[in-house]
């Protein structure tokens, strides 16, 4: 007794066994083997349209993956596994390949980090005219920085803070670990309604002893830090969907002008 897939249904499986990890040939052979009871190889072949010279490597790897069996009769024949064996057991085998994979990807990586980080110190040993001012476009990188500068900080850190405010609790811990070991820290947010999680955070810096103030508005999301270095980020008002530019900056002058700017709205907060 056989059962044929309708064609829409057909086409869709076949789409979604292919994003699983088959490819275009295996996943056409599974599908008909399931509404077989078994099949030879070369009618295998004619019935899922794959090349006669292909259906042995493209059997083989289906037995490989977990998807067929071979019924050894007077001649080879082949079934499909149960799709509900075949496809959880064929999926767990995948994560746990990429998890191993992504394990050796990031212990690779790490290594290359350091060695680059060696040739990258001594090329910044010439400094050009314009190294204490960057442009980051990327977020990811924007926060790496910010982490790091916060992470360093040795006296103090200052911050004005408006919507989209940061959500990311590393962000949070590093701030508590800076006031922790001494850094003196000061964050002026925009008044207006905040939603739990940002009153709770705010709740969790005063408790840690971070002087938290409000005001009406703050001219830009800024943090400076120890006087001399910090990050401005700066709402691109030009393209249609908003994205934020950082500034990243070690200059005294600069620092000395943030500062300034700072104060003066400190002064004027509750």
């Amino acid at each position: 007794m056989t059962k044929e897939l309708p064609e829409l249904e057909f086409r869709r499986y076949w789409q979604r066994l292919q994003t699983m990890g088959l490819n275009a040939y295996e996943a056409r052979s599974y599908l008909v083997l399931v509404g077989h009871p078994r099949f030879k190889a070369l009618e295998l072949a004619a019935r899922s349209h794959v090349p006669r010279q292909k259906i042995y490597e493209v059997l083989d790897s289906l037995v490989e993956k977990g998807f067929a069996q071979v019924i050894q009769e007077k001649t080879k024949l082949f079934s499909a596994i149960p799709p509900d064996q075949a496809i959880p057991s064929f999926l767990a085998r995948r994560a746990q390949e990429l998890e191993h994979e992504l394990a050796d990807q990031e212990q690779a990586a790490k290594a290359m980090v350091d060695e680059l980080m060696s040739s990258y110190s001594e090329g910044q040993e010439g400094r050009g005219t314009l190294d204490f001012l960057r442009i980051v476009s990327d977020p990811r990188q924007g926060a790496s920085q910010f982490r790091k500068m916060l992470s360093d900080a040795k006296t103090e850190y200052l911050e004005f803070s408006r919507a989209p405010y940061a959500t990311d609790p590393v962000d949070a811990e590093l701030v508590i670990e800076a006031r922790a070991r001494g850094v003196s820290c000061r964050l002026l947010a925009e008044r207006g309604p905040l939603d739990d999680v940002h009153e709770d955070l705010l709740e969790q810096y005063r408790s840690a002893g971070v002087e938290v103030r409000r005001t009406g508005k703050v001219p830009l999301k800024m943090a400076l830090f120890d006087r001399r270095e910090g990050l401005i980020a700066l709402l691109d008002p030009v393209i249609t969907k908003p994205t934020w530019t950082s500034v990243v900056f070690e200059h005294e002058g600069m620092a000395e002008a943030m500062l300034i700017l700072f104060e003066d709205y400190w002064r004027r907060s509750i």
